[in-house]
Order: C-alpha cells, then structure tokens, then sequence
C-alpha cells in the first residue's frame, strides 16, 4: 500500500487541464465574450445586439436589430474591440461581423422579450 495522501483537485483545476489536453482551452476562454457581451459592451448596445458565436480564427458573430445598428456599430468595431480584448489571460477577439437579425426570431437567453 502506498502512503502517498493526494488532495483532490478542485473541478475547475481538473476541468482546465482537460480543456488543455483537448487543445481547445484557449478557445473556450476566447468564448467567455459571449455570456459576457453586455457588461463589455454597456445595456445601450446590448439591447439591440445578440452575440452569437466565435469563430476559430477569432471572429465574434453578433446578430443586430437593424441596418441602422448595423451601420454604427461597424464605425465602432476598433472601439468594440478595445473592450472585448481587454482581459489580456484570453486569446483576443480579431474581428467582428454583423448579421441581421430576424423580426420573428425570439431573443436568446441573455435579452428579454419586448413588451
């Protein structure tokens, strides 16, 4: 029998280090923007905005309620991304795309619905 008395691991210890293995580490933390958007960005821009994903390369896909939105938020993106990058422990975020969002499509976890 072997006297050696290990501690357990915290979960998150245990988790990172599989991420790590798995070689996705990195992008999982690069995602942290997502859940994250509204305090990065402010509630005026998060209420007409909905990220969606990022993509291998760095590309933050958001979903935007109008062409007007669209259009001011792109003069904004090296703004946008001062914000976004600003945690330097993730790998950044190098561009963001716009789409428009549907009038039909019900909003995603982090918005409320219009009244």
């Amino acid at each position: 029998m072997s006297s050696d008395k290990r501690r357990p691991s915290a979960i998150g210890d245990l988790l990172a280090g599989v991420l790590a293995n798995a070689g996705i580490g990195d992008r999982v933390a690069q995602a942290a923007v997502v859940p994250e958007w509204a305090a990065l960005v402010g509630p005026q821009i998060a209420a007409v905005t909905e990220p969606l994903s990022v993509s291998p390369d760095g590309t933050l896909w958001v979903a935007v309620a109008t062409h007007a939105w669209m259009t001011e938020l792109q003069a904004m993106e090296p703004e946008l991304l001062r914000a976004l990058n600003a945690a330097a422990e993730r790998p950044p975020v190098t561009r963001i795309r716009l789409t428009h969002r549907r009038p039909d499509r019900e909003p995603g976890p982090n918005r409320e619905r219009s009244a």
